[in-house]
């Protein structure tokens, strides 16, 4: 059964921290790329970072995080982080993670990404 799983959401204040973890299981998680969106009240959905499998070796970062997030991935513990620096209250949205395994377009729309998680809340207040 496939699951993609995230942790680490949370209030926090401007200018602090947070670091996402998004644990898969079910599929080759090295295969795919790995991406986070993220999605505010009355907006529509964002493509915030992306890593591609390990054979290709690609990040994205949208212009909005770049420079205070940063993705990683562990293949050994099928995990992507997101490490997210100096937030905003601009941040605050429902973050999701989602995977995909073949796209021709980089990064991976949203609606081409295979599998998702159920998102976790990012509150970050003024």
């Amino acid at each position: 059964q496939v699951q993609l799983v995230e942790y680490g959401g949370g209030l926090v204040q401007a200018g602090g921290s947070l670091r996402l973890s998004c644990v898969a299981s079910g599929f080759r998680f090295d295969e795919y790329t790995i991406g986070w969106f993220r999605q505010a009240p009355g907006k529509e959905r964002e493509g915030v970072s992306f890593s591609t499998s390990p054979l290709h070796g690609r990040t994205y970062y949208a212009d909005s995080v770049k420079g205070r997030f940063t993705i990683s991935r562990d293949n050994a513990v099928n995990t992507v982080y997101l490490q997210m620096n100096d937030l905003k209250p601009e941040d605050t949205a429902a973050y999701s993670c989602a995977a995909n395994r073949y796209s021709q377009a980089w990064p991976p729309p949203a609606w081409g990404m295979d599998f998702w998680g159920e998102g976790t809340l990012v509150n970050v207040s003024s």
